[in-house]
């Protein structure tokens, strides 16, 4: 008494992994840059708007784009003195007078990226 095996192996194998992987990809993308809009705090929107996600050949990139602060909302600041760019002195609506450079307190971490990214999300 024997047993016969036959091992058919579909030689669409490899791609039928890579969509698979890409679809996941992609779904898990989404639920990173939802999670991300969703916690980031919103002044503008400019920061929210410049939230994405892509796939590109198996690899999951979400970020910011074209918002240079996003890392001090994520990180926060310490305090550091502000000078004028362009100008010789700086003024704002309320001023006494104008002056030639603040000390700023520093800006509190409010995280948006990292609980996103660190989210326990199960099964997708």
């Amino acid at each position: 008494m024997g047993a016969d095996y036959r091992v058919v192996v579909n030689a669409g194998w490899q791609g039928w992994v890579r969509n698979s992987v890409t679809r996941y990809l992609h779904k898990l993308g989404r639920e990173i840059q939802s999670d991300m809009e969703r916690m980031a705090p919103v002044r503008s929107g400019r920061l929210r708007a410049g939230m994405y996600h892509e796939v590109n050949r198996g690899e999951l990139r979400v970020g910011v784009r074209d918002v240079p602060y996003w890392s001090t909302v994520e990180f926060g600041s310490g305090p550091h003195i502000i000078t004028p760019n362009t100008k010789k002195a700086l003024s704002w609506p309320g001023a006494r007078h104008p002056v030639n450079r603040v000390m700023h307190p520093g800006t509190p971490a409010q995280p948006f990226m990292r609980p996103a990214l660190y989210k326990h999300r199960g099964r997708l």
